[in-house]
């Protein structure tokens, strides 16, 4: 985020600027560095060199060191904060080690105000502001590694692509190794319009970089849109991540009157800040052109996970942290807002003060408050084989991959197979035909244009040709929404195979109601159309069939559950923070789900009644199974470690890679089986009842 509200904001469109227009011609060896291409169907914008082709077909080999290494890519110093944790903290508490981006200088007006103080006593200084929230960031990662917030960092200069240099910030404590690295563009251009919007929107305009105060960094360089692509992309390249974390590139359509407008320091039109969208477009935009260089001349698929943050989203929908948990991501806070009066050895000062104390908790706009997903997802797909194997189903390097089980039962993975398809958001659907085919969904990146280019989502689908065998080509669904600007705001596609042959899709769209599309027994499509229903909801929809074929879908709203029986909106459920959970049994169907900011998981029939307790507390999104034998639920416990509840008994993951997102749940003869994606952008399985600790 952009820093504590302060003076009201400039226009956060990128009006068209009279910034300085290119006057530096990168040199022949800088273009040299990286070839750059498409992978298949997705445009980034043509460079000025020439581009080479990532190949557009599924069977690519996929490389990994399965070595975890964790990036992030913040707009400002303290989106990570804000917005990225905890799950940044959990990883990093489990020793993986982190690289953190930072885009912009953070300086924004160059008043590090203090609160009490009036803002005219505050003085304008750009570079010593820029310092400060970096120095900031520092006491932060410092205690987050387990050391005093005041310890020293190294502090040295990085080469990136093009001759480009950036500030470097280095720290270790044993296992944990913490690097921040500033590129440090400006926020406004000299006319005080958005500067990487406009950067964004308009390939020719050029900025130049914030010299922070006290850094190692002597001389200022210059970025373009294709340069600030490359660079990103070229520390992808030598960080080799095995998760990114940005913001989002997509956030919702938000139309607020302009005085509430500019308090929320939102764009025109969207809820986030315009940085924030802009950013993550660039870290897209840099993902494909990762994705493209390393496989250019039959290299293998970089293997990294994906996870996009919502950010000022967080505040207009249901805050979904409970106290345990937003004690801890808040308390990140504290050191990097600092205090004027603390003696941190930087002369530019010791954080952002307007962030200090507990300002974060009483910021009405309650950012800290959430963790909400962009691309929500239950897990990899998980669908068992006639050898008795399981196959998961995901998404590594922005294309669809199917990992199988080396033997039934293992819990170990053989290397992925790559299914093509990209670039592909995180989540995938799926659903399992009569015949036992499965028929895979993605939400696609068919076009990431910046400089007026198209900017185009549309759902796909990946159809097996036979049971555990081979797939048919990708198959383009459309979109349900007209124009880019609206189908970008779709969210990931959800389905559901009925025992009539049918399978019915279901993708949240721009109005934030839900539309839908049937594939019918023959395998022809009809239309999407939206559900009946006025109420706003959340991404991270669920359906089931129930006993007697019917299909529920179900959607987080902002004040209650949605639910849909066979296409008819049906009586509203109690309000849940995260997207829900639900089971049909052979006598109902039961929902699960928290209530906003609530650790206890409280259930509830989906014909309504008054919720009960389930006796699994945590936080995040849970996933549900049933049998025979009852319900089995699967989630994350307070410390954010996977855990599995069965017949009244509750088993924690205490070993193995540490988890990303949510988990999948699989029942077998033999016990329950939860799945999920690790740091190591390889999959787990953990069979408790088996006595598997994970």
């Amino acid at each position: 985020m952009p820093g504590p509200a302060r003076a009201p904001e400039p226009p956060l469109v990128p009006a068209p600027t009279r910034v300085r227009r290119r006057s530096v011609v990168a040199s022949a060896a800088a273009l040299s560095l990286a070839a750059l291409g498409g992978v298949a169907g997705c445009s980034v914008p043509a460079p000025r060199r020439k581009a080479t082709a990532a190949d557009p077909a599924p069977g690519l080999a996929i490389g990994g060191s399965r070595r975890a290494q964790l990036m992030q890519i913040a707009a400002h110093p303290d989106d990570d904060l804000y917005f990225m944790n905890p799950d940044g903290q959990r990883m990093l508490d489990a020793g993986v080690p982190l690289v953190s981006v930072y885009v912009s200088a953070g300086e924004h007006d160059g008043k590090n105000h203090v609160p009490g103080r009036g803002r005219t006593n505050t003085p304008a200084d750009r570079p010593a502001y820029s310092s400060a929230r970096h120095q900031g960031l520092r006491q932060s990662y410092a205690e987050a590694v387990g050391l005093p917030r005041f310890t020293p960092w190294i502090k040295d200069v990085v080469t990136l692509r093009g001759g480009r240099r950036a500030e470097i910030n280095t720290l270790n404590n044993g296992a944990r190794r913490v690097e921040l690295i500033f590129l440090n563009l400006p926020m406004h251009t000299p006319r005080r319009w958005m500067a990487l919007p406009a950067l964004w929107s308009d390939r020719a305009l050029e900025l130049r970089t914030v010299l922070a105060a006290d850094s190692p960094v002597r001389k200022a360089d210059t970025y373009d849109y294709d340069q600030l692509v490359d660079v990103l992309a070229g520390l992808m390249e030598a960080y080799r991540p095995t998760v990114i974390h940005t913001l989002d590139p997509d956030p919702d359509i938000q139309h607020s009157d302009e005085k509430k407008r500019k308090f929320d320091s939102e764009q025109p039109g969207y809820s986030d800040h315009g940085d924030h969208t802009a950013v993550a477009s660039f870290s897209w935009a840099a993902m494909v052109r990762r994705v493209a260089e390393a496989t250019a001349g039959g290299g293998t698929v970089p293997a990294f996970a994906v996870t996009a943050f919502r950010g000022y989203y967080n505040r207009h929908w249901p805050k979904n942290l409970p106290s345990a948990v937003l004690r801890e991501k808040a308390g990140h806070l504290v050191p990097y807002g600092g205090d004027a009066s603390w003696q941190c050895g930087n002369p530019s000062g010791c954080g952002d003060y307007g962030v200090g104390g507990d300002r974060p908790l009483k910021n009405v706009k309650g950012w800290v408050r959430a963790t909400h997903y962009r691309h929500p997802g239950a897990g990899p797909a998980v669908v068992p084989g006639a050898d008795g194997r399981l196959a998961a189903y995901g998404v590594l390097g922005l294309r669809a991959v199917r990992w199988r089980e080396t033997a039934p039962g293992s819990g170990l993975w053989g290397e992925p197979e790559d299914l093509g398809g990209g670039p592909l958001a995180p989540a995938l659907g799926s659903a399992t035909l009569p015949d036992g085919r499965v028929l895979l969904f993605g939400l696609r990146f068919s076009a990431l244009g910046g400089h007026g280019g198209p900017n185009h989502r549309e759902i796909v689908l990946l159809e097996q040709r036979s049971p555990g065998g081979k797939f048919l080509a990708w198959k383009g669904l459309d979109n349900p929404e007209r124009g880019d600007d609206r189908g970008r705001r779709i969210g990931v596609p959800v389905a559901v195979a009925a025992p009539d042959g049918r399978v019915h899709l279901f993708v949240r769209n721009a109005d934030k109601g839900v539309s839908t599309r049937v594939r019918r027994a023959d395998g022809t499509w009809d239309r999407w159309r939206a559900l009946p229903g006025d109420a706003e909801v959340q991404d991270g929809l669920r359906a089931l069939v129930d006993a007697r074929g019917r299909v529920h879908l179900f959607a987080a709203g902002r004040e209650e559950i949605r639910h849909w029986a066979d296409g008819v909106e049906d009586a509203p459920l109690p309000g849940a923070g995260d997207p829900v959970a639900a089971v049909a049994t052979a006598a109902a169907v039961e929902v699960y789900f928290r209530a906003p900011a609530a650790a206890k998981l409280l259930t509830v029939p989906a014909t309504g009644g008054r919720p009960r307790t389930a006796s699994f507390d945590g936080y995040g999104a849970v996933t549900a199974a049933a049998d025979a034998r009852g319900t089995v639920l699967v989630g994350r416990d307070l410390r954010g470690r996977v855990q599995l509840r069965r017949d009244g008994a509750l088993h924690t993951r205490t070993q193995g890679v540490v988890a990303l997102g949510d988990s999948a749940l699989h029942l077998t003869p033999q016990g329950a089986v939860a799945v999920g994606l690790g740091a190591d952008a390889h999959p787990w399985a953990w069979r408790p009842e088996q006595g598997a600790r994970g």
